[in-house]
């Protein structure tokens, strides 16, 4: 694309489709830019757009349009296309910067994020002058540009906060810091005095907090790793400033509006998150601050009042305490009983309560709600800081702390017994408190695993969580409700089993709860109670525990799919799949209601997939239904195809790209099901499955090549017979796969399915084109995946065809190949192999080539027959050899960059472990004893000379073993 006045004027007319609310319009116009963004110059037009449009609307377009292009595009896969020429990478990086610092805050926060995507792949060693740039700009005086660095800055060093440690990262970080370090901290101390100077001018201030927030930011970054020295020699210049600021109170800077933080408060909690990691990590040399940070951050504490505005500094204020407390060398300060008292009463009661912003979120943004209480996403909310605070004061002072509380805890219980309907909050607030006493250590898996011993849980349970979840309405006090069930759910472990029973006839009548915070924990307390497990590995919870219940609880679930709000809810539909597998054959009477209704529900979603976990859980709960329900009745295969295949093909034509993957692996699940035949309704299909456009998705290569190898496995004589024009397209797919590092274990799948199922005559033709593909692979990226593949593959090759048929194929390509193949990668690599099966392949291949191959007994080839025996015997008895040469780092497959759907792999469509020898060889060491005993009948004298001369006592011994055991001698 040339960079001139039409295209610029073609993209302005795309970008401003792409806003349209009428799919009709908005689609056409977003696969238009698709298709050409990998044209050049593609970039530095919208970056030209963003710069010189008139329209501001399209402005800002251009610029997310460009972030999310180099999000997608700028990483360098190996193996694939580079995706933005040399050209325009050069001009991006040299444009950039002035650009983003000359733009608009709105398109310069698009443009610093785009830096950080670049910078992360490139910088320092790809663009040495980054840092350079963006210090020169601290001189220019000008905050927009100024407040443009430290953004762009922010956004490139925060991966310090969660990299790990390597070399590298320290080359990096020192880098950084001696360019950086002196600079930032001259700018600190320039900007505290142009706030004194600025003291009464409420705009310039503004502008000034904005910088000083994001210098406390790179400061936690930049001092995250470890202590830098630089920081350590200015360690008085940062302290000092942080705490005055921490102390300032300046009128100007407070804002009216309750819920939103002002510039001042973020200020401070980025401080009191500065002060925590110092008091966590460096506490020898921050010693002498600690006790000024202490004083201020508690008079900070006790002063803050209870709006919204504050959680954030609150939280952050806490958690200093927090992490301050339960330092060993720091326990002096909290050890006497007043103080004790006076933090309880004043910062962790107050902070624990239900405000009416909590009661807002509950009621109307539940999502949000749940996230934050049940996912753990609360780490800035007041209440887990306090809880975190409770349990940090219990690891030195749990008795006296246990004491206080359960004052508090009683006194709250008896205000709600006097006015429940007034009072809730009381005991809502009880309810927390003892949960943060009780719960010293906790999993998302197991809940509580470890429980303070002064409080007793099973009483407390029977007494006021019971009571509550019992009472005639689901709807009255839905607060204390979820609180009940939350209760349930994190002391799952340290609630008596029989506690547990009686419980579940609760929870399921509380899905039938309007409001939707109550009925999701409803679902997702049983879920967690129905993955606990008993003795043996059972679970806890048995089906036949169930079966009063299965009835209702199907029911109860599916309808709260239809409540509003709900019609996606994830944590439904995850307890919808884990009682299907809890149940199993009891649900089969239900079974023809529920894949109804789960298929309507899959064609709704399908419209508009919005939520990959609820869609994840319902394709769970389809391949649960069909495994169920066709282990007890093989036939009824047929009915879900029926009830199925009118989806799927409705999401195969339009494409919904969220769900391919998923279809291929329902659908591969069953055509696994059926004996013998593919059905009519497969073969259609086939033609479609080879279609190149389908294999350039990442996500669908591996559900695509099991659905091939299942079409193989059920219906090769089918193929051979009337798609026998299909089959270079099927070998076309394994040519594609075999080139990618990432992908071509799956090339090998597929490739062992043909040679396994195909019938020889058809694939004949095209045999040794394919050991030359893999020859030149091998030539030309040789890694240790790609290797053991290769060896399971000759040796299936092997298997099927004769170890004769696979000598003659390789000296046919290039004579004494075969001796080469042995020599360079049979004998070295074959320790590498790994996985039962695969072994075994491996060993039973080349039994068969030491045994059932001629050549080897009488030509050059003889020479490697003894460490050809003696690597396999290595194969028996070493260990597995999985070193890793250094240079081979791979990218993992789901790590490939851009909005492309991952493959998630659906657990309970899992593929039974196919073992192609099967029952033809049950021991292999013994196999190896009789066919050696064979071949010695055959040449009598020859096997034992050969075994003398050559084979090392140890490997000898083994043997001597194996032919014990096969009651075979040697002649």
């Amino acid at each position: 694309m040339e960079l001139s006045d039409a295209n610029l004027q073609t993209l302005t007319e795309y970008l401003k489709k792409t806003l349209d609310p009428d799919p009709a319009i908005r689609r056409p116009a977003e696969k238009f830019l698709e298709s050409v963004e990998g044209s050049q110059n593609y970039p530095l037009l919208l970056l030209t757009l963003l710069e010189k449009s008139q329209e501001n609307v399209i402005k800002v377009c251009a610029s997310v349009t460009f972030k999310n292009y180099i999000k997608r595009n700028w990483r360098i896969v190996e193996d694939e296309p580079n995706k933005i020429c040399e050209s325009d990478r050069i001009a991006i990086k040299a444009n950039i910067v002035p650009l983003m610092l000359s733009s608009p805050e709105q398109i310069q926060k698009q443009l610093s994020d785009a830096i950080s995507i670049i910078g992360r792949e490139d910088f320092p060693q790809k663009w040495p002058d980054l840092l350079t740039e963006m210090v020169n700009r601290f001189q220019s005086g000008d905050f927009h540009v100024i407040n443009g660095v430290l953004r762009t800055a922010h956004s490139l060093f925060k991966r310090y906060r969660h990299e790990f440690k390597s070399n590298e990262l320290w080359t990096e970080i020192k880098h950084v810091l001696d360019a950086f370090a002196p600079p930032l901290t001259n700018l600190f101390k320039a900007t505290i005095e142009l706030c004194s100077t600025h003291a009464n001018d409420a705009s310039a201030l503004k502008v000034l907090f904005s910088s000083l927030i994001l210098i406390a930011k790179l400061f936690y970054s930049l001092n995250f790793q470890d202590l830098p020295e630089f920081f350590e020699d200015n360690m008085e210049t940062w302290m000092t400033n942080f705490h005055s600021l921490l102390t300032l109170d300046n009128k100007l800077l407070q804002t009216d509006d309750e819920e939103e933080a002002g510039l001042l408060e973020l200020l401070k909690s980025q401080i009191c998150d500065n002060a925590a990691l110092y008091a966590q990590k460096y506490d020898e040399e921050f010693q002498p601050y600690l006790p000024r940070f202490v004083t201020a951050i508690w008079n900070l504490l006790v002063t803050t009042g209870p709006e919204v505005k504050y959680d954030l500094l609150v939280s952050n204020a806490i958690q200093f305490l927090a992490s301050v407390c339960e330092r060993p060398h720091y326990k002096h300060l909290f050890e006497d009983q007043n103080t004790l008292t006076s933090i309880c009463e004043k910062v962790i009661v107050p902070n624990m309560e239900f405000r009416a912003a909590d009661e807002e979120a509950f009621e109307d943004n539940s999502e949000e709600y749940i996230r934050r209480d049940l996912e753990g996403s609360d780490i800035d909310t007041r209440r887990r800081a306090a809880c975190d605070l409770v349990r940090g004061l219990c690891k030195f002072f749990e008795g006296p702390v246990t004491g206080i509380f359960s004052g508090y805890v009683n006194s709250m219980l008896q205000e709600y017994a006097k006015n429940p309907s007034a009072n809730w909050k009381h005991k809502d607030a009880a309810i927390y408190l003892v949960t943060s006493l009780a719960s010293k250590a906790q999993t998302q898996k197991h809940g509580i695993t470890q429980a303070n011993e002064l409080v007793n849980l099973t009483e407390f349970f029977v007494n006021h969580i019971q009571p509550d979840l019992k009472s005639a309405s689901v709807n009255e006090f839905p607060v204390l409700k979820a609180d009940g069930i939350k209760y349930i759910m994190i002391f799952r472990n340290q609630v008596p089993k029989e506690q547990l029973l009686v419980s579940i006839p609760l929870l399921i009548n509380h899905l039938q709860a309007e409001s939707i915070v109550v009925h999701t924990y409803a679902a997702h307390a049983l879920e967690r109670l129905f993955t606990m497990r008993g003795t043996n590995n059972t679970t806890l919870i048995t089906a036949a525990e169930m079966a009063p219940f299965i009835e209702v609880l199907l029911t109860n679930l599916f309808k709260a799919l239809t409540l509003p709000g709900s019609s996606e809810n994830e944590y439904i539909m995850k307890a919808i799949m884990r009682s299907f597998s809890l149940l199993q054959e009891s649900i089969i009477p239900y079974i023809p209601s529920v894949i109804t209704q789960l298929t309507q529900k899959l064609l709704a979603v399908s419209k508009n997939p919005s939520k990959p976990h609820f869609n994840h859980y319902m394709f769970e709960s389809i391949c649960l239904s069909i495994r169920i329900t066709c282990k007890a009745n093989p036939d009824a295969v047929g009915s879900f195809e029926e009830a199925l295949f009118m989806v799927f093909t409705e999401i195969l034509q339009n494409d919904v790209q969220e769900f391919i993957p998923y279809v291929f692996q329902v659908m591969s699940l069953l055509l696994e099901m059926h004996k013998n035949e593919i059905p009519s309704s497969y073969m259609a299909l086939f033609p479609h499955l080879l279609q190149p456009v389908l294999w350039e998705r990442t996500g669908n290569i591996p559900p695509l090549v099991r659905l091939l190898q299942a079409y193989l496995e059920r219906g090769a004589n089918t193929i051979a017979s009337a798609a026998a024009d299909k089959i270079p397209g099927l070998l076309g797919v394994f040519q594609k796969l075999i080139a990618s590092k990432a992908n071509d274990h799956q090339g090998f799948y597929l490739l062992n399915s043909i040679i396994e199922h195909m019938p020889p005559a058809s694939v004949d033709q095209y045999r040794k084109q394919i050991f030359i593909l893999l020859f030149q692979r091998l030539q030309n990226s040789k890694t240790t995946k790609f290797i053991k593949s290769f060896l399971v593959f000759i040796n299936l090759y092997c298997i099927k065809y004769g170890a004769l048929a696979l000598q003659e194929i390789f000296d046919s390509i290039q004579p004494k190949m075969f001796g080469m193949v042995l020599e360079k990668i049979i004998i070295p690599e074959i320790q590498k192999v790994s996985g039962q099966v695969e072994k075994k392949i491996c060993a039973v291949g080349i039994t068969k080539i030491l045994t059932e191959c001629p050549p080897m007994m009488d030509t050059e080839y003889t020479k490697l027959w003894t460490p050809l025996l003696q690597a396999l015997i290595g194969l028996f008895e070493l260990p597995e050899d999985d070193t890793i040469p250094d240079e081979e780092h791979f990218i993992d497959i789901e790590d490939t960059p851009g909005y492309q759907t991952a493959f998630s792999q659906l657990a309970f469509a899992g593929k039974k472990e196919h073992d192609p020898v099967g029952q033809m060889v049950n021991n292999p060491r013994i196999h190896l004893a009789q066919s050696l005993h064979k071949l010695s009948t055959a040449c009598p004298g020859r096997v034992p000379s050969m075994l003398s001369t050559s084979l090392n006592a140890e490997a000898l011994q083994y043997l001597q073993g194996y032919l014990q055991a096969a009651s075979v001698t040697l002649l």
